[in-house]
């Protein structure tokens, strides 16, 4: 376990000195102080970029092969992995085993904090052997401090069985950085409550989530344009969204939209496609298979088949030709 004087040395354990007197702020004035510390956090996530691309990028050709995306931490961190896990299958219409996330003293730390359960290395690697994790399968470890002994023994256990490995961490030099084939620092610098690492590091680890949850949504072809087109209509608000999904990728009328949905069985690419391919919905249907459901890919598929000559149809038809 992690010394006293090591943790003291972390990014996320520093003494933000321009928030040493908030207990003596007016209400708005420790506002404005949170504030202005928030505002720099997209900043850093900017600086990131690139290391958050190189992730993405695994995560989705590894569910796009079939595998998985796990998220695991302690706390905070572990939370919001499960969170952005749990958002997955509704917004996107994914299997629930698809994103998963779990944290470290189970489902019962997501209401109740769990001490000691992050300090052990052993019990983060059996928590994800429970899940089956297996080669093919990616895992993003997630560590505000960059040194959760229980993210280390998950990122371990997933490297010994072949599973790629993503380490999200707010402080250089992270310690889980080396457990993992990617690593992504988000350096939004110390807390406005010191050690509060719920504030920014929490705000950042939940950008970068979005992103990565979203991205590989998008590439996996669950994304038309910058419309959900796999939404679930599982509620009436849901229902009111398909139909507007719709009408505003096909720029048609809300009535048109819902006799196109009709047609199509309620299946949104389904609607779409037949009436931008001008196709039965069994065809649709057809033509998305042949494309993993990705619409946009097989919109372009079929925009790039060139135009059939119409006079050479008319003369190879039965009566096309002229005597």
């Amino acid at each position: 376990m992690s010394s006293p004087i090591a943790l003291d040395r972390l990014l996320t354990e520093q003494r933000n000195a321009t928030t040493t007197t908030i207990d003596r702020l007016s209400t708005l004035e420790m506002l404005r102080v949170i504030n202005r510390e928030d505002a720099g956090v997209a900043a850093a996530v900017e600086v990131a970029l690139p290391s958050i691309a190189e992730a993405l990028d695994l995560i989705a050709a590894r569910l796009t092969n079939g595998g998985r995306l796990f998220y695991t931490g302690a706390g905070t961190s572990g939370r919001l992995g499960v969170l952005d896990a749990s958002e997955c299958p509704p917004t996107y219409n994914v299997p629930p085993g698809l994103v998963i996330g779990f944290l470290a003293g189970g489902d019962g730390a997501l209401r109740r904090s769990v001490e000691g359960a992050e300090d052990s290395p052993e019990q983060g690697a059996a928590d994800l052997l429970a899940y089956g994790c297996q080669a093919g399968d990616v895992l993003v470890g997630i560590a505000a401090s960059g040194r959760t002994p229980y993210v280390i023994g998950a990122l371990d256990q997933a490297r010994a069985v072949g599973a790629a490995t993503v380490a999200l961490s707010c402080t250089q030099g992270a310690a889980i950085s080396a457990h993992a084939d990617v690593a992504i620092e988000v350096l939004c610098g110390p807390e406005v409550i010191t050690g509060s690492t719920r504030m920014k590091a929490g705000t950042a680890t939940k950008l970068v989530l979005n992103m990565l949850s979203t991205g590989a949504m998008v590439k996996l072809g669950h994304v038309y344009g910058n419309l959900m087109v796999n939404v679930q209509q599982t509620n009436e608000k849901l229902r009111h969204r398909a139909v507007r999904i719709v009408e505003q990728a096909l720029d048609i009328s809300g009535e048109e939209a819902r006799q196109a949905l009709a047609a199509a069985g309620g299946e949104v690419k389904v609607a779409i496609a037949m009436q931008l391919l001008r196709v039965s919905a069994d065809e649709a249907r057809h033509l998305l298979a042949a494309m993993g459901g990705n619409l946009r890919r097989t919109v372009d598929a079929q925009a790039e088949i060139p135009p059939v000559d119409d006079g050479a149809v008319d003369a190879g038809a039965p009566g096309g030709q002229h005597g």
